[in-house]
């Protein structure tokens, strides 16, 4: 099968090998910055949240955008490009007691994630699009509506 067979074969959408590698090559670099104690990326506050792969077992790291929520708490957001959740939910979701958080400079932290719905999502919305409206952008573009989960310390 050639190259342009296994691109026409895929859904729409759906990434291939070279931009998972670009993905994983970007997180990597992104995650050194966040250890060197870079708080903040595009005008957001960053961190790396840990995971277990779903299906592999193995340890994933992916430098996500989050805001405040309360104390030891964090709201991020799973827009994932738009068209589907991203690996990091999917993986989170499956394995939520394996998850923790690591901010710029400082060790890891195991987290207990739950996603929000109802009013506690409406909420959490108006506040993270009133803090980065390019969210809400985002979510206009997309036709599913974007999880948003809350990292507790535990």
């Amino acid at each position: 099968m050639t190259t342009k067979q296994k691109t026409e074969a895929r859904k729409p959408g759906t990434p291939g090998t070279f931009s998972r590698w670009v993905q994983r090559t970007m997180n990597a670099r992104t995650n050194t910055k966040i250890r060197k104690g870079r708080a903040q990326l595009m005008g957001m506050d960053v961190l790396i949240l840990k995971t277990v792969g779903r299906r592999s077992g193995e340890p994933r790291e992916t430098p996500l955008a989050w805001f405040a929520d309360g104390e030891n708490a964090w709201l991020v957001v799973a827009s994932g490009g738009g068209s589907h959740h991203p690996d990091w939910h999917a993986n989170l979701m499956s394995h939520p007691d394996q998850a923790a958080v690591e901010l710029p400079g400082s060790t890891a932290t195991p987290v207990t994630p739950h996603t929000l719905a109802g009013p506690d999502r409406d909420d959490a919305w108006q506040r993270i699009t009133a803090t980065q409206p390019r969210y809400a952008k985002y979510q206009k573009k997309s036709d599913r509506q974007y999880p948003i989960v809350r990292l507790t310390s535990r």
